[in-house]
């Protein structure tokens, strides 16, 4: 069984605090339920403005802070991804839990009728384009001077030809990545109105060879751009992403780290922030939503949030902060449809990036006995449905997943590959079959986290020597407990120490469940170069987030 602690349960409790302080959740009220990525819904107070945001938007926090003493406004942030924002929106969840939005863009959420009715009022406050940071020995390799004159034909070419491996965000997650994605399928199809389906079709060749060089997928920026820095310049040579992001990492690289900063010629993907008035929001609300923005748009404020950001301002006359050049590249075309712009983010992840590895090393222990095995078999069950048109959460085609169910010991290994669709068979059948697995799970024995770890690595070896193929891979761990058998964390040290390069830089993504071991999950993944989830609240949640990093 597992070992409970008084110390975990404090933990636990200080950690739901802390997260309560910041994000002031409580939910309740009619209208539609909460979807699995929502975030908890903060509280109506005076002076308070309900945001749902991205979270690159924490960079505000000083501007904002003085905004707060000089308006009266406080902005209370909820996180998400800009996409599932989106989603969140359009679908009315939103509804009567924020005040406003404000999202990298908005340009997604206009693709869709009940999307664009939710919001009255939108404010751009600052920019930034899409662009791609190249480290500078890999620039010079490519013979591309300052960068200035690069095409994102030339970005592909080099991409294609290894020259110029390089991580990216999840479109489905983030919206730099989706920025990237449809500035490049702008750009190679040669569209000069709003992107189409036929666009997209032209495009898909070059994209194909493209996304051969994307080389570190994130479902967030601040994860990447942790990853690139332990990379080696060899596995990655460059990061695409926007350019203030791009701009503030350089803050903190070291010289041979460093990004040059090169924008396509042939055009770009801007963000321009829309702080924007939900529909539903009261006459409070508006009172301060218009205090807000007329204070962030103001002179002294966009320049002092282009100096902090490295986003450009939204002002006209204001000149940028120093170092951010001062012509910008044309805009390349949207998509014109929420149909194209769905059809061109399932393409990504079923057909144009490289597939993915992954091995969900799962806790079935018996203090996962009842409602946690239950919940276990939830989530996963829910990766396997075929109700995803954009592939934000289903297992992709082409993916290979491999189940490792452990207690004291592992219990089995089962392996699936989902095969295409339109293939005979398709993936469906696929799916059942991995869902069954999933629901056969049954909770029994102790927990030895470490030594599951230990086989999951070997068999990703094992997959990777029998396949030869070159695949995004990762492992899942997911637990509710202390390891209390098998090997220990000093033994798994070593153990990863011992690794060949490539199997060490594969990260482990631990989920944290019930009374897990905090300091135990939060060491594997900072070991394996991973990122430790939360899913205490919900795991079908945390299972879908997960998926914007395999």
């Amino acid at each position: 069984m597992t070992l409970r602690t008084k110390r975990h349960s404090r933990l636990l409790a200080t950690l739901a605090t802390a997260l309560a302080a910041v994000t002031a959740c409580t939910s309740g009220g009619d209208g539609p339920r909460p979807g699995p990525s929502d975030p908890p819904a903060p509280t109506a107070r005076a002076g308070v403005l309900r945001v749902l945001a991205g979270s690159e938007l924490q960079d505000l926090a000083p501007v904002l802070e003085d905004a707060r003493k000089a308006t009266g406004v406080t902005v209370q942030f909820s996180w998400t991804g800009s996409v599932d924002g989106a989603d969140t929106v359009s679908s009315g969840r939103a509804d009567g839990k924020y005040d406003a939005v404000w999202f990298p863009s908005n340009q997604y959420l206009r693709l869709d009728p009940a999307g664009r009715s939710k919001v009255v009022s939108e404010t751009p406050v600052m920019v930034s384009p899409v662009a791609i940071g190249v480290r500078s020995s890999v620039l010079g390799e490519l013979g591309w001077g300052d960068g200035s004159k690069v095409t994102w034909a030339q970005v592909g070419e080099a991409a294609a030809a290894g020259k110029l491996p390089y991580g990216m965000a999840d479109p489905s997650r983030s919206n730099s990545g989706f920025s990237t994605l449809v500035a490049v399928a702008s750009a190679f199809s040669g569209a000069g109105a709003a992107l189409t389906d036929a666009d997209v079709q032209k495009a898909t060749p070059q994209l194909k060879e493209f996304f051969k060089g994307q080389k570190l997928t994130s479902g967030s920026s601040g994860w990447l751009a942790q990853a690139y820095t332990r990379a080696e310049s060899g596995v990655v040579g460059a990061l695409v992403n926007y350019e203030s992001v791009l701009l503030s990492l350089n803050r903190t690289l070291p010289p041979q780290q460093q990004l040059t900063v090169v924008r396509p010629l042939d055009g770009v993907v801007s963000a321009d922030y829309p702080l924007s008035l939900m529909s539903a929001a009261s006459a409070d609300q508006r009172d301060a939503f218009q205090r807000l923005t007329s204070y962030l748009l103001k002179e002294d404020v966009q320049k002092r949030i282009s100096e902090t950001t490295l986003r450009r301002p939204a002002t006209a006359g204001v000149a940028p902060a120093a170092g951010l050049p001062s012509d910008r590249r044309r805009e390349l075309p949207f998509p014109g449809t929420r149909q194209v712009a769905d059809g061109l983010l399932a393409a990504y992840q079923n057909e144009l990036r490289r597939p993915s590895r992954t091995v969900y090393v799962l806790d079935t222990s018996g203090s996962m006995e009842g409602s946690r095995i239950a919940a276990l078999k939830s989530a996963l069950g829910r990766l396997t449905g075929a109700d995803d048109t954009r592939g934000v959460r289903r297992f992709r085609d082409r993916e290979e997943i491999t189940l490792l169910s452990f207690a004291s010991a592992v219990k089995w290994t089962k392996t699936h590959v989902v095969p295409p669709s339109g293939s005979r068979p398709g993936p469906e059948a696929e799916l059942a079959s991995i869902d069954a697995d999933v629901q056969s799970l049954a909770a029994s024995g102790g927990t030895a986290v470490y030594s599951s770890l230990e086989e999951a690595y070997r068999v990703i070896e094992r997959q990777q020597a029998a396949a030869g193929d070159d695949r995004f891979t990762s492992i899942v761990l997911m637990t509710d407990g202390e390891s209390n058998a098998g090997a220990s964390d000093g033994d798994f040290k070593r153990f990863h120490d011992a690794l060949p390069a490539a199997e060490k830089r594969i990260p482990v993504f631990p989920i944290k469940f019930g009374e897990a071991a905090v300091g135990q999950l939060q060491g594997i993944a900072d070991l394996s170069g991973g990122k430790l989830f939360d899913g205490t609240g919900s795991l079908d949640g945390v299972f879908e987030e997960i998926r914007g990093y395999q």
